[in-house]
């Protein structure tokens, strides 16, 4: 039996992100199930230190995890060679500095997104990373997600015929705060501290988007700021800088169109927080986080405008229900499993920084679309 212990920095894990889906539903499952399998007779084995600023958090996250090494002091396991990865899901704006130092201090780099507030630093990473000879990549986790997996499904199999358009709708009501406590921290929607949904879902769309449906061509995007003044997690109310909703066009290489509304200040009445429309010439899909529903050509009904009378046709009828027909794992953890291979056994991991410095491209031009009120090309980074 051969067992590769991969020690890993885990900075920034006392956020809700960093806390439920890299901590305790990657890295502990992974240990919990015994490692990732390689072979019947090898393993990779992950061997986490907790890393962050709040001795208190750190010690409560450590009994919870029940991973026992912790520590305030990032520049102390930096220099540590047992510690092969870096791992950072810190605010975005604290990043590259901890990025460029991992990379220079030798250790492979694998962090959440944006992972940059701007694409030239974004690029930097990538270069840092590329000179320093280590590996690199970016959490994309939904590409992971059950309901994509069978839309790429329906995909490969020429279910679409051509695919025509692509509608995606995302977001949910944020409470405001002050009689109902807020589902999300103040700083998403403060610009100073680098919130906003462009910045944040837009790097989402530019990877789902790239690789289900084809490269990003150009972009039109208004943002809002719908909700002005929020209550912070002091109970203290603030003022909204940065955007809470965006409404965005994208125009895909091969002709094909795609409109996402992302917003934190809508009630849900659809399938899911997150809803892919997809219509193609023999057959659509609707997919969200998990399940996906087709309509084939020969299902489809025709209706007929007529707002005098009651609609005769239940739009609902006449969709099926993908089977589930494989094992989808938690999409944050499949993504660390396929990581961890590439540092160990060197095998494919295209969801590199170059992929990352996209997403922050997309953002970067959509907000530049809002500011502009115009259609924004995006050339390639790199």
């Amino acid at each position: 039996m051969t067992i590769h212990k991969v020690g890993i920095i885990m900075n920034g894990v006392t956020g809700r992100m960093g806390t439920n889906q890299h901590l305790m539903r990657s890295i502990v499952e992974i240990m919990k199930q015994g490692g990732v399998q390689i072979s019947a007779t090898e393993f990779i084995m992950p061997d986490p230190i907790l890393v962050g600023r709040n001795e208190i958090k750190l010690e409560k996250l450590a009994k919870m995890s029940g991973v026992e090494k912790w520590t305030t002091d990032l520049d102390s396991v930096m220099n540590d060679p047992s510690y092969q990865i870096y791992f950072d899901a810190q605010t975005t704006g604290r990043r590259a500095d901890a990025v460029k130092k991992a990379a220079l201090a030798g250790k492979h780099v694998y962090c959440e997104k944006p992972v940059a507030t701007d694409t030239e630093t974004a690029l930097e990473l990538y270069k840092v990373c590329k000179n320093a000879g280590v590996k690199h990549g970016v959490v994309q986790d939904k590409l992971w997600l059950p309901g994509l997996i069978k839309l790429k499904r329906l995909m490969e199999n020429g279910f679409f015929g051509k695919i025509l358009s692509v509608r995606g709708e995302f977001g949910y009501w944020v409470f405001e705060g002050d009689t109902v406590p807020a589902q999300r921290p103040s700083w998403n929607y403060r610009k100073e501290d680098d919130g906003g949904i462009i910045v944040d879902m837009l790097c989402h769309w530019r990877y789902v988007l790239d690789n289900l449906f084809g490269q990003v061509k150009g972009v039109f995007c208004l943002g809002a700021t719908h909700i002005p003044e929020r209550v912070d997690e002091q109970g203290k109310p603030y003022k909204c800088t940065a955007d809470d909703s965006a409404y965005a066009t994208f125009e895909l290489e091969g002709g094909v169109i795609a409109h996402f509304n992302s917003s934190w200040v809508t009630r849900v009445r659809r399938d899911d927080l997150l809803t892919l429309h997809v219509d193609g010439t023999k057959g659509s899909a609707v997919a969200g986080l998990r399940e996906c529903w087709t309509q084939h050509y020969g299902n489809t009904p025709k209706p007929v405008w007529n707002p005098d009378i009651q609609q005769p046709i239940n739009f609902y009828e006449g969709w099926s229900k993908v089977p589930e027909q494989e094992h989808y794992d938690n999409a944050f953890k499949a993504q660390w499993e396929l990581f961890l291979k590439h540092v160990v056994k060197d095998t494919p991991f295209p969801w590199n920084l170059i992929e990352g410095a996209k997403g922050v491209q997309l953002a970067e031009k959509g907000l530049e679309s809002w500011e502009k009120k115009t259609w924004v090309e995006i050339p390639d980074v790199i």
